[in-house]
Parts: structure tokens; C-alpha cells; sequence
């Protein structure tokens, strides 16, 4: 399915239009970023029932204070924990989804539950699948982890995927080994995982492998630009921006 034409139309919020008071991935964020009209990237992590919840670490120590895991905690006690000192808590999925309800594009990262981006990923992207399966507003989904994205597209064929990408440096990737690496930032899994859209590094646009899926008509989605000057050099081959710190 093709990415609906308001991911590129509409600049993305980065994990909601977050700042000082308002944290990332919350209901504030979100609520902030539809009242500007843009659009809203955020992450999924599971809960220790597989639960989706809108949370981009795997730790809790930088948003909450918690030296706990979030896939080691039940979501009612992950509501309960504040984020960044605000009164706002850990969002569900179910619970962002009525709160965006269609008003503005929805892109949805799952992050990696391989640890390697490898096969062991478990039912995460099949839950958000199902919560996504009555959900009317323009949405999409994406993953570092090509096998989350394949694994997706046979969970809910009728919405659109596509897959995160970077350049995959070693400094930023050590876990990954140097073949792994390489494959990933050729992006040669992108076919056969019928990916449909393409969300890069900022930084890394100038990958040939980039170029060549925008040549064949792919839309290309960017993360993550932070000034006008970073918007201005993605967009010579982005077709799309995801932001953070400045308004587009």
C-alpha cells in the first residue's frame, strides 16, 4: 500500500512535538503536535505482557529515573511512572491511538527485540497489527529490524511499512558484525521484506542504495533533522522530514 501523500505533505514530529515540560513519546507531545498540524512519529516497546507501549528505550533510566527495563514491567505499572519530572506518564498504543484518532499521520517505529536485528523478534509487531486493525487515520509503520517489517506486512497486509535505515556505523552498531553491517546499509533486504517506504539517516541521504529506491519511485522519509539548514540539505532528496527541536 502505497504511504499516504500527508508524510511527505506535512513535516513529522519526532516522538510528538516534545519540549521543555512536554516530554517525548507523551500525550502532551501529541496533543502539541496536532494542535500545530504536524504529523507524529513515536516507538513502540512491549511491556512484560507484550503490551505496546509508546516508549523509545529499552531502559527507563533517562525518561523516568528507573533503573528497571520496560519489557520487565506490567503497563499498569509503566503508567504510573512520570515522565521527565512532568506529570505526564507512559503512554499505551490503544491509548495514543484514541487520543491522534485520525487528525493528523501516524508513523509508528517498532524498536528491535532481537538485539542483533536478527529473526528473534516475538509477537510485538503482531500486537500493534491488531490494535491497528480498526484504526482509520493515515498511519504507517517501520523498523531498523527488516524481519520486524516482513513480519508485519504478513500481520496486516493492508497497512503500509517500510524500513528505518542509517549508515550503520560500527561506533554506533557494535553488536552488529562488519557483513551485517554492510548488508543493512545496502539496504538489500528491502524487496524481499516488501518494504514500501524508506525512513534514513539524514546524515547518510547521499547512499547510493538511497538514491537508487528513490530513482525506481520509492518515497524516502528522513530522520532526524533539527534546523533549517538540516531541512533544506535532506529535502534535495527526502521526500519527507521527520523533526525535532525546530519548527519546520
Amino acid at each position: 500500500m502505497a504511504l499516504h501523500p500527508d508524510f511527505t505533505r506535512l513535516p513529522i514530529a519526532h516522538r510528538g512535538l516534545h519540549s521543555r515540560g512536554v516530554p517525548e513519546n507523551s500525550l502532551a507531545a501529541f496533543r502539541a503536535a496536532i494542535g500545530a498540524g504536524y504529523a507524529i512519529e513515536l516507538d513502540i516497546q512491549p511491556a512484560s505482557d507484550g503490551t505496546p507501549m509508546v516508549f523509545h528505550d529499552y531502559d527507563l533510566n533517562r525518561m523516568c529515573g528507573d533503573e528497571g527495563y520496560v519489557n520487565d514491567m506490567d503497563p499498569e505499572a509503566l503508567g504510573e511512572l512520570s515522565l521527565d519530572g512532568t506529570d505526564e506518564k507512559i503512554p499505551t498504543l490503544a491509548e495514543t491511538l484514541r487520543e491522534v484518532a485520525g487528525q493528523v499521520p501516524l508513523l509508528i517505529e517498532i524498536k528491535d527485540q532481537d538485539g542483533r536485528l536478527g529473526t528473534g523478534i516475538g509477537e510485538l509487531q503482531d500486537k500493534v497489527a491488531a490494535q491497528l486493525e480498526d484504526y482509520t487515520g493515515p498511519v504507517a509503520v517501520m523498523s531498523f529490524n527488516p524481519n520486524t517489517v516482513k513480519a508485519f506486512g504478513d500481520a496486516a497486509p493492508e497497512i503500509t511499512r517500510g524500513l528505518t535505515s542509517c549508515a550503520f556505523d560500527k561506533d554506533d552498531w557494535p553488536m552488529l558484525d562488519d557483513e551485517t553491517r554492510e548488508t543493512l546499509s545496502e539496504l538489500a533486504d528491502f524487496d524481499r521484506i516488501g518494504a514500501e517506504f524508506l525512513s534514513h539517516q539524514a546524515s547518510d541521504l547521499a547512499n547510493p542504495a538511497v538514491q537508487a529506491l528513490k530513482d525506481r519511485g520509492v518515497r524516502i522519509l528522513c530522520w532526524t533533522v533539527r534546523s533549517a539548514e538540516e531541512e533544506a540539505e535532506a529535502r534535495r532528496i527526502a521526500d519527507g522530514i521527520t523533526f525535532e527541536n525546530y519548527r519546520p
